[in-house]
């Protein structure tokens, strides 16, 4: 890890999960190999990411797919062709709204940190009705001539407040209003690219750099073809709203690579591995007498994906945060992602030789 040295940085033992902050998650040899290979030649670049959207779509069974810089630019470049589809002698004037439906329709409990890269595009976020409950009825009345698309946070879709999205994607389709679904951390399981979409998703944002194991600067777009095209349009190399968020040449090589990876990897036996990992870790730090520690799926948003199970740590002499300070602080340097008072321990990210390392780690510290 020279590299690293040379620039004074420690690397971490990551037990937080595929999170952007520590770097999303390491590539396989196969993907860095496809990015190595990409760099010894030029390409045209508008023709790489047609041929790579055409190849991801296949190897995900979906319409249509578009290479983005991550999930949030993803989230911008939708939002900008759900304004301009129809009407594309105006792309290049975006943000500037003018003449173009410009509202994104969002549940006021799926407002997230996120949401705003909708934003810079220059669409405007509406929110529901935050009192109460919105009702399929509130959803149909907040539909105006200047609603452009209708936004889904995935992470949400289990909170009250909202009807679901098949109900609300029903209603938009009514009005010809475009559903974009913000799924970026929402794999595994596989199969929810296929049930987003069945549900009545036109568009579905994913990040490259968590499950699947791409570039941590690349995302998708995935969706009905003529919503895709209109992304592409939006997108580099081409100019406009998407030209700052370059996706080079090694970037689309590597997540055409990861995704096909994706597509074959052995997703059950990988979640038993996972599960395995986690009981073994509560073995071992339940005979800890200063925690308690337990097995957990967590369902409320902000620790995603669901579907892998964690381990969960209540310290009995220390706060949550003061150990896991220490473990940051350690040697080697642990991160481990907090919840509501105990440490939430995600196997996603962790080598097996790391585990003992964690442990003991863990024991001290508390």
């Amino acid at each position: 890890m020279g590299v690293y040295e040379d620039l004074g940085i420690r690397p971490l033992i990551n037990a937080w999960g595929t999170v952007t902050a520590v770097g999303g998650s390491l590539m396989a040899p196969e993907v860095l190999e496809a990015m190595r290979e990409a760099s010894t030649a030029f390409v045209d670049l508008h023709e790489l990411h047609r041929r790579a959207g055409e190849s991801i779509a296949a190897d995900l069974g979906v319409a249509a797919a578009c290479v983005t810089s991550g999930a949030a630019a993803g989230l911008t470049i939708a939002a900008a062709a759900c304004m301009t589809l129809g009407a594309s002698g105006r792309r290049l004037q975006l943000p500037d709204t003018t003449g173009l439906p410009d509202e994104c329709l969002i549940g006021s409990r799926h407002r997230n940190r996120y949401d705003r890269a909708v934003s810079l595009s220059g669409a405007r976020l509406v929110e529901l009705p935050a009192s109460t409950a919105a009702t399929i009825d509130d959803v149909r009345r907040a539909v105006t001539g200047r609603t452009a698309m209708f936004l889904y946070l995935a992470e949400s879709e289990s909170l009250p407040g909202l009807p679901s999205l098949s109900a609300v994607a029903a209603v938009m389709k009514e009005s010809g209003v475009p559903v974009v679904v913000d799924a970026a951390a929402e794999v595994p399981p596989r199969t929810n690219l296929a049930r987003y979409l069945d549900d009545g998703a036109d568009l579905l944002i994913l990040s490259g750099g968590k499950e699947i194991r791409g570039p941590q600067s690349s995302g998708l777009i995935l969706g009905s073809t003529d919503l895709v095209a209109e992304c592409a349009a939006h997108s580099f190399p081409n100019h406009g709203i998407g030209r700052g968020m370059k996706t080079d040449k090694e970037t689309i090589a590597g997540l055409v690579k990861a995704v096909g990876l994706f597509a074959r990897r052995d997703e059950r036996a990988q979640l038993e591995s996972w599960g395995s990992t986690v009981d073994g870790i509560v073995r071992s730090l339940n005979a800890h007498p200063r925690m308690r520690a337990r097995r957990h799926i967590p369902s409320a948003p902000g620790i995603q994906p669901t579907i892998i199970p964690r381990v969960y740590v209540r310290p009995t002499h220390r706060t949550a945060e003061e150990v896991a300070a220490t473990l940051r602080d350690g040697d080697p340097a642990i991160v481990v992602g907090l919840d509501d008072g105990e440490l939430a321990i995600n196997p996603q990210c962790l080598a097996p030789e790391q585990i003992p390392i964690l442990v003991r780690a863990i024991e001290k510290a508390c």
